[in-house]
């Protein structure tokens, strides 16, 4: 059975566009030939990869088993041809990076802006989201978030110091509600939560005592996926809320929210930049794991 490469890869971005016309505009073709490649994927194998309807397109069983396997290598072939028409050695084309919303020292900016302008010929797009997802078969290079959520397949390079995730609240509020002596006590209070997505149950927050973790399932009174908000409400006096020391950092040494439970929350590893094990990694990427080396480095 010989089968087109080419179209393998029509049906991949059909496949991740959930759309034969977007998938169309992405890969600069029309949708005839879209639909035509996919046609010859599932004539060449006998069978449906994709089912469609008026409204939206989606992997059948067989299609899901086929893309599970075929995106690392589709992944791999274009790394390889790349860094083979890469003559000069010059990092070059878009790199794409998934990015979670609290790494404030990767988005902070100085990162990224001096990185361009040591290899200006590289493109940046960067996804800030939250949500735990397969960064290969949704078309990243890589991705940046806490070590303890990063898949164990992947190669993770330190991207930040340590962190803490912290409890903190407006003195006001403190001072009408009381501080919390221990994580236990926080379910006797206002709290503001955060969760990663609509579909996502509250996140429990986390602590250490005597190097035992343990969690607290705190019923907040508000939640959000937006740490701005979650600030902004904290300063009003609100109540508490549970984020990464950096992101609070102005506003405690400006005295507008005061850290509580100090003892229940210990250091953790921090943000690492991840991406797969591939024999050929993209210049691009290499140009970007050390320069997150060196920057780091210079700032430890």
């Amino acid at each position: 059975m010989k089968i087109d490469l080419n179209a393998l890869a029509t049906l991949a971005a059909v496949a991740r566009a959930r759309s034969f016309r977007a998938a169309a505009d992405q890969l600069g073709v029309t949708r005839s030939a879209v639909s035509q490649a996919v046609r010859k994927v599932e004539d060449t194998l006998g069978t449906a990869m994709l089912r469609r309807t008026t409204r939206s397109v989606s992997l059948t069983e067989a299609g899901e088993a086929l893309l599970d396997r075929i995106v690392p290598a589709l992944a791999e072939i274009e790394a390889a041809a790349k860094s083979a028409a890469t003559h000069e050695g010059k990092p070059t084309g878009l790199l794409r990076l998934a990015v979670s919303s609290i790494a404030e020292t990767f988005l902070s900016g100085d990162l990224l802006a001096s990185f361009r302008a040591t290899h200006p010929d590289v493109r940046l797009d960067i996804f800030v989201t939250d949500a735990e997802f397969d960064i290969v078969a949704s078309g990243f290079d890589a991705g940046v978030r806490l070590g303890e959520v990063i898949e164990r397949d992947m190669i993770a390079v330190p991207a930040s110091r340590e962190q803490r995730q912290i409890v903190v609240a407006a003195p006001s509020y403190l001072d009408a509600a009381g501080t919390p002596a221990h994580p236990r006590e926080l379910t006797q209070h206002r709290c503001i939560g955060w969760r990663s997505s609509v579909e996502a149950a509250p996140y429990r927050w986390e602590f250490s005592e005597g190097g035992r973790e343990f969690a607290v399932a705190v019923e907040p009174e508000v939640t959000t996926n937006d740490m701005a908000l979650m600030v902004k409400m904290a300063r009003a006096g609100s109540g508490l809320t549970i984020g990464m020391a950096e992101t609070f950092a102005p506003w405690l040494k400006s005295g507008d929210l005061s850290e509580v439970l100090v003892p229940f929350c210990p250091p953790l590893p921090g943000f690492f930049l991840f991406y797969p094990s591939r024999r050929h990694m993209p210049l691009k990427l290499r140009a970007l794991v050390d320069h997150v080396r060196e920057w780091r480095a210079g700032r430890m």
